[in-house]
């Protein structure tokens, strides 16, 4: 098991190389160009996330649907993915974490749009969509969508549910001595009366949820840089000068140079927002939507939240309070210790603002991937596994806050980066396509019209 242990890891080393981090952040910026910065519609794209298309095809709305997409990208990195970043590639990793935000705004909006463009329907009525369909009918290329829905298909028990687990479990016990077991008879539970209920059930928890949770969160981490008021100027100073320069940072923070602050800010980035991943555009192909421009404006929103606003304001609780508190020895920690002894700095509201964040976070994203997990099996072996597919899935639940996850963390990462190539070829193959409909909609200002394409039965794919 060690050696299969070392060899997971240095694949998973391997693929999450520099050369996929060029290939996703020069996606980022090809198609920023090539959608003519969509960023700038960003405001667009909240507003249609709260205005509802009843009439239109889906099953969900488009609310709906981006709350699903943020349950699964909210989760453990948006606090520890940060720590971890900052912990190696010190303070300047933040800014370069946002900066991936910022762009990989434009990879999201692209990979949502074909998602919805290219969906299908099947026999009960229901959209199924993603990469797969992309590839299979935008590029005649099925054979590379069959890889996307097996890897996503395995992904989701490691990095969907195993781990998520396996951190609430360890917080709890930390926090509460609470024995795993039971904290993974009572996740267990609650999953299951969620996923038994299908996607309707996911996305109702989701809109009440992850507003909510975000909400919470946000005002929390405002909270502690109130009280951290005379450090966050000096805080956002060290993340710029650290960004640019070879030169140690102060406040005990790991020496780490450019290249590195920028490695681990775009790698941490990259795994927080999933943009390029393929998997927050399974759930935009179920929305109800006029047209494929529309959701893609509001899933484009789902990077903007998740690395923009929560990533960015982790990020400057953690190098405010390492300021504050000459005493914190950042450059001797891990991800996860970094991140639990700066919020613990602040009496109260910070153990309180941490817990409730992992925990939710955490949560959301079991829900949020057990979708994307299912819809993948499915094209693999039909509606059939359904049901299969979901009593696995919650098993994996409890199964992970018991057993260690070093290993399956590595092979859940692998994992990831094979998703994240087909997925790629498909978005960069269909930026003509992208293109094309972004004008019509967009620059056409047909932008509220109703497409006068049907969707396809799924049967005649």
């Amino acid at each position: 098991m060690e050696t299969l242990g070392n060899i997971i890891a240095t694949i998973d080393g391997y693929l999450w190389g520099p050369w996929l981090l060029i290939l996703l952040f020069g996606t980022h910026l090809f198609l920023t160009v090539r959608t003519g910065f969509i960023q700038r519609k960003i405001g667009l794209g909240i507003r249609l996330s709260i205005t509802k298309d009843p009439d239109a095809e889906g099953d969900v709305s488009q609310f709906g649907a981006l709350t699903t997409a943020l349950a699964s990208t909210i989760g453990t990195g948006n606090i520890i993915g940060v720590g971890t970043a900052i912990a190696i590639g010190g303070p300047g990793a933040v800014l370069w974490m946002w900066l991936t935000g910022v762009f990989g705004i434009s990879t999201k909006y692209a990979e949502s749009l074909i998602a919805v463009k290219y969906r299908v329907k099947t026999e009960s009525g229901t959209m199924l969509g993603g990469a797969m369909y992309a590839l299979e009918r935008g590029l005649k290329m099925k054979w590379l969508g069959v890889l996307f829905a097996a890897f996503a298909a395995i992904c989701a028990f490691g990095i969907g549910t195993g781990v998520q687990a396996n951190a609430v479990a360890g917080l709890v016990q930390e926090t509460f001595n609470i024995p795993p077991w039971i904290s993974g008879l009572v996740m267990a539970a609650m999953v299951a009366l969620v996923l038994l209920g299908g996607l309707q059930w996911i996305t109702r928890v989701c809109i009440g949820l992850v507003p909510f949770m975000s909400l919470l969160y946000i005002i929390g981490c405002i909270t502690i840089l109130g009280l951290n008021h005379a450090y966050v100027i000096p805080a956002i100073q060290e993340i710029f000068r650290s960004a640019f320069s070879a030169r140690a940072a102060g406040g005990g923070f790991v020496a780490a140079g450019i290249m590195s602050a920028a490695r681990y800010g775009i790698a941490r980035g990259l795994f927080s927002n999933e943009s390029g991943m393929g998997s927050a555009p399974i759930v935009a192909a179920a929305a109800k939507t006029r047209n494929s421009v529309r959701q893609a404006l509001v899933s484009s929103t789902g990077t903007f939240w998740d690395t923009v606003i929560i990533c960015a304001l982790t990020g400057l609780v953690i190098v405010s309070s390492v300021l504050a508190n000459p005493g914190i020895n950042a450059e001797g920690m891990n991800g996860s210790l970094l991140t639990h002894t700066s919020f613990g700095q602040i009496p109260f509201v910070g153990n309180i603002v941490l817990t409730f964040g992992l925990i939710t976070f955490a949560f959301s994203t079991i829900l949020g991937w057990s979708y994307y997990g299912e819809r993948c099996a499915e094209y693999l072996l039909g509606s059939i596994i359904n049901i299969p597919y979901r009593i696995l899935y919650i098993a994996v639940t409890f199964l992970g806050t018991v057993l260690s996850l070093g290993m399956v963390w590595d092979f859940a990462d692998a994992l990831n980066a094979l998703m994240a190539i087909p997925n790629i070829i498909a978005v960069l193959l269909l930026s003509g396509v992208v293109a094309k409909e972004t004008k019509y909609y967009l620059e056409g200002g047909k932008i509220d019209e109703t497409s006068d394409e049907p969707v396809p039965p799924r049967n005649t794919v």
